[in-house]
């Protein structure tokens, strides 16, 4: 599943956790925005993780929206900008 994740932070400090550990997750596709093709496991870490770091008390914002397969043919990058990640389905016999 392709999710967006975009965040606004107050703190420099918590702002830097939060772009590493999405770093680990996906790929920036702007300042303040990851695209991250995650399955039920690794998205269940992400959010673990995430709650750890942000601060909703302190003015920290995130939002992540799930992205199906039908929206995903339909996302439009204009101007410089990676593709679309997406994993490959890999099969083993």
């Amino acid at each position: 599943m392709l999710y967006l994740i975009s965040y606004d932070i107050s703190s420099n400090r918590r702002r830097a956790k939060v772009s590493k550990l999405l770093e680990g997750f996906g790929q920036r596709v702007l300042e303040s925005v990851f695209e991250c093709d995650l399955d039920a496991k690794a998205y269940a870490s992400l959010r673990k993780k995430m709650a750890r770091r942000i601060q909703p008390n302190e003015g920290d914002r995130l939002r992540i929206y799930r992205l199906c397969t039908a929206c995903i043919s339909q996302i439009e990058v204009i101007g410089e900008g990676p593709a679309v990640e997406q994993s490959l389905d890999v099969y083993i016999i």
